[in-house]
């Protein structure tokens, strides 16, 4: 390369740094204080929905959706400021979407099934849950999938597609859920004795609830015992420890 094909060469790039280089510090400025101002809109949002009573489960699902949109938004405007026509990229970035959404059809399908998971609200966030053989705490219900934290503090991500079309147990819903302890006893002994004796214990017991009426009932015949079933009812945040306490104490009273 000769001397003089140096000097074009080096007055082009030149040229393209006094060109560009405006253009990409108002990008970077621009992309700057965008990332800042929706990370602050989202929360600003967030806070006057709860501030209006708006259900936590439904302001965090509307968060994330106006989070990823100004997100987008950003995008095209920090491209735009750096010289790329922005007309054909919409028209680029249409045509791909329509290519993406064809091909990810079950992600779409999980963002229709959180849109009627917050309209119809089967559970809330802070609910017990049991859904595809998984049982945990409704943590955050995000865009795509609902976040569960199970009993032995594990994350699991369930996609709300195929959680808003299948079977859903909601523990929490209703604020009281019946224990059935099932619990078995020798034929020759004093079931009527057992069964007082139960009774009176789940009957002083401060987590049981009185109303409905605690009761004990004969549930099975086997070849060698009688199964019977303890049936209590209590509060939520109560329930282990009962079911607990109720067949440690049952322990000393059936005779096998």
């Amino acid at each position: 390369m000769t001397p003089i094909e140096i000097q074009n060469y080096l007055e082009t790039i030149k040229k393209l740094i006094l060109e560009y280089s405006p253009k990409l510090v108002v990008a970077i400025v621009i992309l700057l204080g965008g990332l800042w101002a929706t990370s602050f809109i989202t929360k600003a949002a967030k806070k006057i929905m709860l501030k209006r009573n708006i259900e936590l489960t439904l302001s965090t699902f509307i968060g994330n959706v106006i989070f990823w949109t100004l997100r987008v938004l950003l995008f095209v405007t920090v491209i735009s400021k750096l010289g790329i026509e922005t007309s054909a990229f919409v028209t680029i970035l249409g045509a791909a979407g329509l290519a993406i959404g064809l091909s990810l059809q079950g992600s779409l399908s999980n963002f229709a099934g959180g849109i009627l998971i917050i309209l119809f609200k089967p559970f809330k966030l802070g609910d017990i849950i049991e859904a595809h053989g998984e049982t945990g705490k409704v943590d955050e219900i995000l865009i795509f999938s609902t976040k569960l934290i199970t009993a032995t503090n594990q994350i699991i991500y369930i996609p709300n597609g195929i959680l808003s079309n299948g079977k859903i147990k909601n523990y929490s819903q209703l604020g009281i859920r019946r224990a059935d302890l099932v619990l078995k006893t020798a034929y020759d002994s004093n079931f009527s004795d057992i069964k007082n004796t139960i009774l009176d214990f789940v009957k002083k017991h401060q987590h049981v609830i009185q109303n409905p009426n605690p009761e004990i009932i004969i549930s099975e015949l086997t070849d060698t015992h009688v199964i019977f079933t303890v049936k209590v009812w209590t509060n939520n945040s109560d329930y282990t420890k009962v079911c607990s306490e109720i067949l440690e104490f049952s322990k000393s009273v059936v005779r096998l």
